[in-house]
Formats: C-alpha cells, structure tokens, sequence
C-alpha cells in the first residue's frame, strides 16, 4: 500500500483500480454482445424487467456486505445496464443477416418513404419499411416492438416545426438515436392531359400545403385539401380520374402512380429541407469521434427568468444550442415544455456540468437522445 501521506501515490492507486473497473466494463460489453445472439436465437425479448430487478437487488446486498451505499450503487448499476442494453440493440442492428424493421408515415413515394430508402438502402443486411397513416401510429409500432426503428419529420425549413413528433417524444417510450436532413422539391401532379387551368382542389399533406402556400395563393381558382400524406394524395388522384384533381408531392409520386406534373419546385423555399429524427426503444451508443447533437426536454419552475437562467447555464459552459422549441403541456393551461438541441454529447463534461447546474430550476429534465449530426441531403 502506498504512504497515506503521499497523495500522488494515491491517485496513482486511484487510477489503477479505474483501468481494471474499465477493463472489466468491456469484458461486461464483450459477454452483453453474447447474449444479444442468445435472444435472438431463443427470440427472448431485449428488456427483461424482472430480471433487471433481480440484478439490482443482488447488487443492492452486495453493496451493503461491502458497506457501500446501496442506493448509489444502484443509480451506477442502472447506467450500467442501459448502457448493456444499448450495446445490444446495437449488435443486432449490426447483423448483416437481421433485416432492420423501419415504420414511417405516409404510402409509397412519400418524402418519408424515399429517405427512409436512401438511409437503409445499403445495409446488409436489408430493411424492411412498413408505411403508417400517421406518425403517432409509426411511433407506436417501435414502442410496440413492431419496428425496430421509427423515421419521423421534426421539422422544414419552409413551415417550421412539426409538433406531433415533439408530443409523441413527450409522451416517452421511443429515444432519438439519429437524424437526417433531406431534401424536398414539390411538385404539383395532375392526371395525364389536364391542364393547370382544369384544376380545382389539391390534395396534400398540410405540412406540404403549407410549404406550398405561396405558389397556392397564386391558383385563386384552386382550393386546397388537407390530406394524411404527399404520395396517398397522388395515388388518390389516379385512383379518381377526376380531372379537376391535383396533389402536391415528389416526381417520384408521380412515376409511381403514372401522373404529369404540372410545375416544378412549387415550395415557397427553394432550398427546402426537412429534417428527420431516428426512433428506437432504447438509447443508441453514439461514435466518440463523430460530432454529436443532444436533444432534451425540460418545463420549468414558475419564477421570473427561470429560462434566461437555462440558457446563459449553457452559454457559460461553452455549450452551442441549436434550437429551442415551446410545446402546451396538455392539460395545464398556459404551461409548456420547452425542446432543446445543443451540440455534444449530453455525457460530454459541458453538457453535463450545465445539466446539473440547470436542474433546480426545471420541474422536468429529459434527455431525449444523443445521436451524431446530419449534413442536409441534396438527393
């Protein structure tokens, strides 16, 4: 034992005995990696509650016999094993043999769809995409654990948020494990022969109608029709043969369904972008050396500058935010939750410090997910 004296040599002690809790965390990850093969042979589900229950119960006794405060060692033990489930979740995903399952809203030829193929086009192991009438239902399936991973749009550059996904992610059960910025060129489709001047409804997702709504304003013979989805509103024109029917979507809507278009580019932005975020059920371990955003959640305390007090906390520490967005708490009038995305890792020392120090004056702090930063897509 070294001199108790010698505070260099403790440290040194010190850090020693971190080396060997490192390299038995990395044995742990190397035995965790096994059994993700074993429930996948035994299709065994990824969370067992009750026998993370008996985990941390063992360990809560094991603390005592080693006097150690058990309700500590327990909050470690819990890191522990969501870091072992997210390194699960991981080795399956990276099985060239396991088909990824993706949920997305919309049919065929939607925005969401063509990103979703763009992403998952060259994995291995292969993907298969199940469309969804609504987000909310495409989120439900990976809470279901119907999908392994859900594509939502968060937000466009042309008309803003899009606050189904912020309330779903609310709502819990799904983690943000990756995002995707793609690019989206509308078009206005019609039946072949129809001319712009027969057209008298377009039909469309409301999020595109209100990309669109300058080029919209323009057609004061056309009113326009809010429908679930980009492409289902070009497969409804085919499927009608009404003339007087048009729907904003992608050329590739238009390939698909054997209809004209009409005008090009009809967004009000010509460089209009949407960004989606990756869902899954369990949290994704980002790459150390790519560049990563966080996403959180908080609502805070009712008192004057609560949230100018949040945000010079993380301008203290160096910490860039990226966007912040408001949401009604449902139920509690004139309260709301507030979304943010910073750059870092949320285990990064900045963010965590200014985690800490923000957390007296939220009643609710989240961390929705840490996932590497997306470049936009050109495509």
């Amino acid at each position: 034992m070294p001199d108790p004296r010698d505070l260099q040599s403790l440290r040194e002690a010190i850090e020693a005995v971190d080396h060997e809790i490192l390299a038995l965390l990395k044995q742990r990850m190397a035995l965790v990696e096994e059994i993700a093969h074993a429930k996948l042979d035994s299709a065994a589900p990824f969370r067992d509650r009750q026998r993370e229950e008996q985990v941390l119960q063992r360990v809560r006794h094991l603390a005592t016999e080693f006097g150690l405060d058990p309700h500590e060692v327990e909050r470690l033990y819990r890191q522990v094993m969501e870091m072992s489930l997210a390194r699960q979740q991981a080795t399956i995903r990276g099985l060239e043999t396991a088909p990824l399952r993706v949920a997305y809203q919309g049919v065929e030829g939607s925005y969401s769809h063509l990103t979703a193929q763009r992403r998952y086009a060259d994995r291995k192991g292969g993907a298969l995409l199940t469309g969804h009438e609504t987000v909310g239902e495409a989120a439900q399936a990976v809470r279901e654990g119907a999908a392994d991973l859900a594509l939502l749009p968060i937000e466009n550059t042309t008309a803003g948020s899009i606050n189904e996904t912020y309330d779903l992610l609310a709502e819990g059960g799904i983690t943000i494990s990756a995002e995707v910025v793609s690019h989206v060129e509308h078009c206005l489709l019609a039946l072949p022969g129809v001319r712009l001047e027969e057209l008298r409804v377009v039909l469309s997702h409301p999020q595109a109608l209100a990309q669109c709504e300058a080029f919209l304003r323009g057609l004061q013979w056309v009113r326009s029709r809010a429908e679930f989805d980009t492409a289902g509103s070009a497969r409804k024109v085919r499927e009608s043969n009404d003339r007087t029917l048009g729907a904003i979507a992608g050329e590739s809507a238009a390939r698909l369904y054997g209809l004209e278009v009409l005008r090009r580019g009809v967004q009000s932005q010509a460089g209009n972008f949407t960004r989606f975020v990756e869902v899954s059920r369990e949290a994704a371990p980002c790459p150390p050396t790519a560049p990563c955003k966080t996403s959180l959640l908080l609502s805070l305390g009712h008192r004057p500058g609560a949230l100018g007090e949040v945000l010079t906390r993380f301008g203290a520490r160096g910490v860039n935010l990226t966007k912040i967005e408001s949401r009604p708490v449902p139920g509690a009038p004139w309260q709301y939750r507030f979304y943010l995305d910073l750059e870092g890792h949320a285990a990064s020392e900045p963010v965590c410090a200014a985690l800490e120090e923000i957390r007296r004056f939220t009643t609710e702090l989240r961390v929705l997910g840490t996932y590497p930063r997306a470049e936009a897509d050109d495509r």
